[in-house]
């Protein structure tokens, strides 16, 4: 999928302009199945909701949930500098490290779900531009982290789920999600890794300075993804596209990769209908966004670690969906009386 034709972000606005629907057909084959299943009618909630979209998105009857892919992306920041997280930038590779030893949250969720786990690294020795003082990232270097993004996404592949490691990228988040929606940068800034006092007094000043600064050149979610990005948010953002093209559901982690999606959603908002959030981060700004794109979580229990660990559980949320709407037998099969 990398060679999908991104090489500058116009590229990018030209292919979202011209992206796969829902496969309606599969849709309706679901709705008809789960209307004679033996339960009353909506009994499994949001379950059924799932099944639905995973039809839609997948294009197909029954949906599958057979080889789930966790991608998680890493990149380091240059707004470190201005002490915006309680970790030093170092630990963004240190983690990685960890992820590939298997020693993580979320390599145990993986194991839990029988999910694929991949980690990609961009650049961590090259941290993006501190965009307190110019943009984050160029035309160009933002382009090839989405193109590199895109290469999460294989054949075979049935379910993605996305998370991020990058220390400095809540401040990241923040900004974009100041930027796309507006408000001050009180409203968006959270504790990230756990910061207090002056640190998050400084993260709230960086953010307010970056949205400021840039404003005035940003035309849509893209320019803020490259202005006030990551690089791994940019990966992120690529394969988010790449699954849609592919026809593959996506799950979202929490804040960070739901500011990735909302450039995406700022310049199309049904360039994300192929997405569910997976859960809702304990970082307050989390809620303010989906409540801004009139988006639902699956799961919430407080978590805001990061690293895909939200959508590592919520791959088996979706697990139960498909079992239940493919696995339960109908009133006919079952011999159960129906409704009268």
């Amino acid at each position: 999928m990398a060679d999908a034709g991104i090489a500058s972000l116009d590229e990018m606005r030209r292919v979202l302009g011209d992206l796969p629907g829902p496969n309606l057909e599969a849709g309706s084959a679901c709705m008809a199945r789960e209307a004679k299943l033996t339960k009353p009618p909506g009994a499994l909630g949001r379950l059924e909701s799932l099944a639905h979209w995973l039809c839609l998105w997948q294009g197909k009857h029954p949906p599958t949930t057979r080889r789930p892919r966790v991608a998680v992306f890493a990149g380091n920041h240059g707004v470190v500098a201005h002490g915006v997280s309680a970790y030093p930038q170092s630990v963004t590779r240190q983690m990685v490290e960890n992820f590939v030893s298997g020693g993580a949250a979320v390599n145990q969720l993986c194991t839990v779900m029988d999910a694929d786990l991949r980690v990609y690294e961009l650049g961590l020795d090259q941290p993006t531009e501190d965009f307190t003082r110019g943009p984050a990232m160029s035309d160009e270097e933002c382009a090839r982290a989405v193109a590199y993004g895109m290469m999460a996404v294989e054949p075979g592949v049935d379910l993605l789920a996305v998370g991020e490691m990058g220390i400095g990228n809540s401040t990241s988040a923040a900004a974009l999600a100041c930027g796309i929606f507006g408000g001050e940068a009180r409203d968006w800034v959270g504790p990230g890794t756990g910061v207090i006092g002056d640190r998050l007094a400084a993260k709230i000043a960086a953010v307010d300075q970056a949205v400021a600064l840039h404003r005035p050149n940003c035309r849509d979610g893209l320019d803020w993804l490259r202005t006030v990005g990551g690089l791994e948010l940019a990966a992120i953002v690529g394969a988010i596209i790449a699954a849609r093209l592919a026809r593959i559901p996506v799950l979202l982690d929490g804040y960070a990769c739901s500011a990735a999606a909302a450039s995406l959603a700022m310049s199309d908002r049904h360039a994300i209908d192929h997405c569910e959030f997976a859960h809702l981060s304990a970082e307050p700004g989390h809620k303010r966004l989906l409540d801004r794109l009139g988006r639902q979580p699956i799961l919430d229990l407080g978590m805001r670690l990061g690293e895909g660990s939200g959508a590592a559980l919520a791959i088996g949320v979706l697990k139960a969906a498909v079992s239940c709407h493919a696995g339960m037998r109908t009133f006919a099969e079952a011999g159960v009386d129906g409704q009268v």
